[in-house]
């Protein structure tokens, strides 16, 4: 009886040491996914700061450079911060992080979101046509990254340092994250200021031949022709699109195309049109013109442009 009982204690202080030893295991195995996890948010939280270093830095001080470059680099921080979106959703969430993950998700959802329609709206805030509009929806597209700076430092980190603070994780507490520098952005007037000392550089002529011409008109779907009356329905209104075509050696950007009918002048603009292509600006007609009218069609000069005999047109439009 007593080596009977002797090795059924054995046996019991054995499995109590196997239980603890795999206990052990999964809680280091657990730890070192909250601390993977924690250190992930950490190296994508600091590139997303210097993404937003990188903008406001050139909103604040473009330098020399032109509309184009401006907007491509634009283009170039949103293309990043879509990265770091995608970036976030495919993080697990190792232990209790799944609501410290839901909520970090928002955060680059407003970010990402923010900068894909400051970028949408940039080449037209930089031109004539609407410019006013979409400076007004750049400014609101601000409020966006404040508010994920709130959710983020207010609720993400408190939650995610608390997680590795109850698992005894130590060192991997997250760092700050302010995306909008400075409140001021959230005034209109704030970005129109900037937006226009960058406006400003596309008056620069670049070397080389600038030109452009008038490549064709089309109304409602029917191409006009100088001489040849074209009859449309105006029921659903009258949208002209006006293509041009870059004849120069530039890129030009920001070419406005202007429409006179019946002494009334309406604008449109192409925001960028490389060398050799054409370009098409869409402009509708209001008030809607009714029965037979002219168009008067328009190609503004760009800057450095000498011929412009072909940069315009009339067209007889009978609107039914």
């Amino acid at each position: 009886m007593l080596r009977r009982g002797l090795a059924l204690g054995g046996g019991l202080l054995l499995l109590i040491l196997i239980v603890l030893g795999i206990k052990g295991c999964l809680d280091a195995r657990a730890n070192r996914e909250l601390s993977d996890y924690a250190r992930n948010v950490a190296q994508i939280v600091e590139e997303t700061e210097r993404t937003s270093k990188s903008f406001f830095g050139k909103l604040e001080n473009p330098g020399n450079l032109s509309v184009t470059e401006f907007v491509n680099n634009v283009n170039a921080d949103r293309s990043a911060m879509d990265s770091y979106r995608s970036r976030v959703d495919d993080l697990g969430a190792p232990g209790d992080m799944k609501r410290a993950q839901g909520n970090l998700e928002l955060v680059y959802e407003l970010r990402a979101n923010a900068m894909d329609e400051i970028a949408e709206k940039m080449p037209t805030a930089l031109g004539d046509h609407g410019a006013e509009r979409a400076m007004t929806a750049i400014a609101k597209q601000m409020q966006k990254l404040l508010a994920s700076d709130i959710v983020y430092e207010q609720v993400v980190r408190p939650e995610v340092d608390g997680v590795l603070a109850d698992n005894g994780v130590s060192g991997d507490d997250l760092p700050d994250s302010t995306v909008l520098p400075d409140e001021k952005w959230l005034e209109e007037s704030t970005v129109g200021d900037a937006l226009g000392a960058i406006s400003g550089n596309s008056g620069a002529t670049t070397s080389g031949v600038h030109g452009t011409e008038l490549a064709g008109v089309i109304v409602n779907g029917s191409e006009l022709a100088e001489g040849a009356p074209a009859t449309v329905s105006g029921e659903e209104g009258v949208e002209l699109e006006v293509q041009v075509t870059n004849q120069g050696e530039s890129t030009e950007s920001g070419v406005t195309v202007a429409v006179t009918v019946e002494g009334n002048t309406i604008k449109g603009e192409i925001a960028e049109l490389p060398v050799g292509e054409t370009g098409t600006a869409t402009i509708p007609l209001t008030p809607t013109p009714s029965g037979e009218v002219t168009l008067e069609v328009e190609v503004e000069p760009v800057p450095g442009e000498t011929v412009t005999e072909n940069n315009e047109g009339a067209f007889t439009l009978i609107v039914e």
